[in-house]
């Protein structure tokens, strides 16, 4: 059993609430990260790999080592099998959207990160593909989830105020990354 897996199982439901509450709902988002105290999780499903990830990612204040490592593994461009260091900010984004969205099903992640050469590939086939695009750097996911509407999704990250939010209504996905607050899309 990994460490990881022992530390879920003693955590309960209410445990993992009150830790998520104190460190999302109470305080602005900005503030999360230094908010020591406090229990995160995320919960991912990569589509392309088939790959799942429900994981306790930070606890009182550090990030967990080994969950962090596994959110990098599945938000590897799947095209090169390349990863990067995922930026902590955006699993805090996408988990913080997780929380508030109450639901607990997995995020499907559409793209996380990607590198320069798939990034190129898909910018030669649509305009919506940014050339600097903060996939390139661990800082972005596209992601939708199963029963819930990307509208939903956006109004969400929007309320965060910690990053980009897009929507791709036609093609069903938001896009979170942890840049700049700026909104776009419809």
């Amino acid at each position: 059993m990994s460490a990881n897996t022992a530390l879920q199982s003693r955590l309960t439901r209410r445990t993992f609430l009150a830790g998520i509450t104190a460190g999302v709902v109470l305080c602005p988002f900005s503030s999360v990260s230094a908010n020591v105290g406090d229990i995160r999780r995320i919960n991912l499903y990569n589509p392309r790999t088939d790959e799942r990830l429900d994981a306790i990612y930070y606890v009182h204040g550090e990030y967990v080592r080994d969950a962090m490592q596994e959110v990098n593994k599945l938000l590897r461009d799947s095209r090169t099998d390349e990863m990067a260091m995922i930026d902590p900010r955006l699993v805090d984004i996408v988990s913080a959207t997780q929380y508030l969205l109450g639901h607990d099903r997995p995020f499907s992640v559409i793209s996380g990160y990607r590198s320069k050469r798939t990034n190129d590939m898909l910018r030669s086939r649509s305009r919506g593909v940014a050339k600097n695009s903060y996939h390139t750097r661990g800082m972005a996911m596209d992601l939708r989830m199963t029963g819930v509407s990307v509208d939903q999704v956006q109004h969400i990250g929007k309320r965060l105020n910690s990053g980009g939010v897009g929507i791709y209504s036609r093609s069903n996905f938001v896009h979170l990354d942890s840049g700049p607050v700026r909104t776009w899309g419809a």
